[in-house]
């Protein structure tokens, strides 16, 4: 959850590729339908329509379709742009769709995977190359894993050719595509450092039937504390893709990260929040999300976070979880109080609190005739919200 990144459209990724030199399809992105006809048009008609959401599983949602028409690509791109697309990836709700990349189709011999990120293990840059790309990549790496290859790459020397050939030789390519996928590698290499990314990803890199290499789909996401060196990068963010409350918490410089669980979690510091959650998982209940609120956060920073907690639907009970020292336990309690009545919420909450200023902090929350129950450990914390009813 301390983790940060910035995703951005395949459209706009292939962008980035195309100044960084690797091919990618003839195509462009459309806002409306008749901006899509435009753009088939202009390709001859037969056309590829993607809908442009930040998930992956759009052929199997239905996000992706073959049109022989201007007239048909505006009727797909009418169809897609007027609703969400459910993935496996979006959850339930979907991702809204707003564009559509209009595409000429490519004449497919072979599809392979390359992808570039960080191996937090080795601490360094990685290559991942399999002979089997495609929409089943997923199901290859869990079920047969010698087929994918893997480099790491030193970051003071670079990726070096020796490492290029031991992976064009596993992707089993014709030698006469050596320099293309050499090329290809060498600048995804490169868009990685210059751009800083966590992430660069083609799946499919396809061999077309006239024997070259081609990016047929691009995903490309970037290292959010970097963001300040790449103005231009930040410009390509879609808030819309991304969860509300999410968006609310990077607004306020909170670490917030919406999960799957029912109990609200407010804790200050990462290493302690992680903590909150292992061990309120340990007494059957799931945490609704990872919420850092920091150190030197204000009674306001403190009630817009706990707001964020109360507006997330799946929340049904909150856990406090507060070390006070340069968050003064004082300032917490105000904060929550706050929040709760401005909210006009009645979510039973347990609160432990422990450190600088704690009796103040507990008596104003003990005095707010809130539904709150105070506890001294973390363990009694668990047991207290598990016993809490639905």
């Amino acid at each position: 959850p301390s983790d940060r990144l910035m995703k951005i459209h395949e459209y706009q990724a292939k962008e980035l590729f195309a100044k960084y030199g690797i091919p990618v399809p003839n195509g462009q992105a459309a806002s409306d339908p008749d901006q899509a006809a435009q753009a088939a048009a202009q390709i001859g008609g037969r056309a590829v329509i993607k809908a442009q959401v930040h998930a992956g599983g759009r052929g199997r949602a239905g996000g992706i379709q073959v049109v022989n028409s201007s007239q048909e690509a505006q009727a797909y791109a009418t169809q897609l742009l007027s609703r969400n697309l459910v993935t496996a990836q979006t959850g339930p709700n979907g991702a809204p769709v707003h564009q559509v990349l209009v595409e000429e189709p490519a004449a497919i011999a072979r599809e392979i995977y390359l992808a570039i990120t960080i191996d937090r293990v080795h601490r360094r840059p990685v290559i991942i190359a399999s002979a089997s790309g495609g929409v089943d990549i997923e199901e290859t790496a869990a079920s047969n894993p010698q087929a994918i290859t893997t480099e790491a790459i030193d970051p003071v020397l670079g990726l070096m050719p020796f490492q290029i050939r031991r992976l064009t030789a596993r992707l089993e390519l014709d030698s006469a595509l050596d320099r293309s996928a050499a090329q290809v590698m060498t600048s995804m290499y490169r868009l990685f450092v210059e751009a800083d990314c966590s992430l660069v990803e083609i799946n499919p890199l396809v061999v077309t039937s006239e024997g070259n290499l081609l990016a047929l789909d691009a995903k490309v996401n970037l290292e959010d504390d970097a963001l300040f060196r790449h103005p231009d990068l930040k410009d390509l963010a879609d808030p819309s893709q991304e969860n509300e409350l999410e968006n609310r918490a990077s607004d306020m410089d909170v670490a917030y990260v919406k999960l799957d669980g029912n109990v609200g979690c407010l804790v200050n510091g990462a290493g302690l929040a992680m903590a909150t959650m292992d061990v309120i998982a340990a007494r059957g209940t799931t945490a609704a999300n990872f919420l850092d609120v920091g150190g030197g956060a204000s009674v306001e920073k403190v009630a817009d976070a706990v707001k964020i907690i109360l507006d997330d639907s799946d929340v049904d009970r909150v856990l406090v979880n507060i070390f006070g020292g340069i968050l003064r336990c004082d300032i917490a309690a105000e904060g929550i109080v706050k929040a709760y009545k401005e909210k006009g919420s009645r979510l039973p909450m347990v609160v432990r609190m422990l450190g600088t200023n704690v009796d103040q902090g507990k008596a104003t929350l003990r005095d707010s005739g809130l539904p709150v129950t105070l506890v001294d450990t973390l363990t009694e914390a668990a047991d207290a919200i598990a016993q809490i009813g639905p």
